[in-house]
């Protein structure tokens, strides 16, 4: 993670809390001098993730800080463990306490439904990828998160892969029209990526030279028969209409990825809690 990437996310959560007069509570009811322990506790069971933003929100409150982790990024937690403790002048923890919370429990809800994603599919040979479908801004740590629940990397902005959507189909003229501008632009040692919504494209993506093809929104028969039409040529990516209650079936039509927005639009918080301790 880069670190400048995280001082700077840092500064401006806690700027957002800290707004012009700082901890008006904490400097009127604590000690300027007053020092203490606290302990942060899951509240449920799934995975961690978030250390380094977390330990940066820390630091920054007051750089004498003392941080003691007892769980890591992709470690499971169950309810009640302790997963950090701090010690060090107390206004400058409370100051900390719910940005860090905050950071925590959005990546480690990420990363708990992650895995119960990869989970799901166990034993397929199906990744689960995320999607760009992310918070503007906190992309880098969402993302990294769906890693630390055993997910895999998709592109990460509009600038790292060439990935054919359905408006640019539209605008050019059609699949095969579209991979052949990509082509073109791109040379030899860009992979070529484009969505398809009907079976009846995937010839045409495979013919123009498409190394990936993103199945959207394809019925399971559809999807089998795009696995044995491929016959291992390419990457097949199904997409569109996964939750749950859909994601093995998706995975055992043979698809090698399995792209889920719902991991980082849609993750539940995953509840952390401090207390002096």
């Amino acid at each position: 993670m880069n670190s400048a990437y995280l001082t700077d996310i840092v500064a401006r959560a806690l700027a957002e809390d800290l707004g012009g007069r700082g901890d008006v509570t904490s400097d009127a009811v604590i000690p300027a001098h007053a020092h203490a322990g606290f302990v942060i506790a899951a509240r449920a069971d799934g995975v961690l993730a978030g250390q380094a933003v977390t330990a940066e929100v820390f630091r920054q409150c007051d750089a004498t800080l003392k941080t003691y982790w007892r769980a890591h990024d992709r470690d499971e937690v169950a309810a009640g463990d302790i997963v950090l403790a701090v010690e060090g002048p107390v206004r400058a923890i409370l100051v900390a306490e719910r940005t860090a919370l905050n950071l925590l429990g959005r990546l480690s809800g990420i990363a708990t439904l992650t895995r119960r994603y990869v989970d799901a599919v166990a034993g397929t040979g199906a990744r689960i990828a995320h999607t760009r479908k992310t918070t503007p801004t906190l992309r880098a740590l969402e993302l990294a998160a769906v890693r630390a629940g055993g997910g895999v990397s998709h592109r990460f902005g509009l600038d790292d892969a060439i990935l054919i959507k359905d408006n640019h189909v539209a605008v050019a003229g059609g699949v095969g029209e579209a991979v052949r501008r990509a082509r073109s632009f791109a040379g030899h040692m860009t992979r070529i990526a484009v969505e398809i919504d009907r079976l009846d494209q995937l010839q045409e993506a495979m013919a123009a030279g498409a190394e990936s093809v993103l199945l959207d929104n394809f019925p399971l028969d559809d999807l089998k028969s795009a696995v044995k039409a491929a016959n291992g040529k390419l990457i097949l990516e199904a997409s569109g209409g996964v939750d749950l209650t859909t994601v093995r079936a998706i995975a055992e039509t043979g698809v090698d990825v399995i792209s889920v927005g719902a991991l980082t639009h849609s993750a539940p918080n995953f509840d952390f809690g401090m207390d002096e301790g």
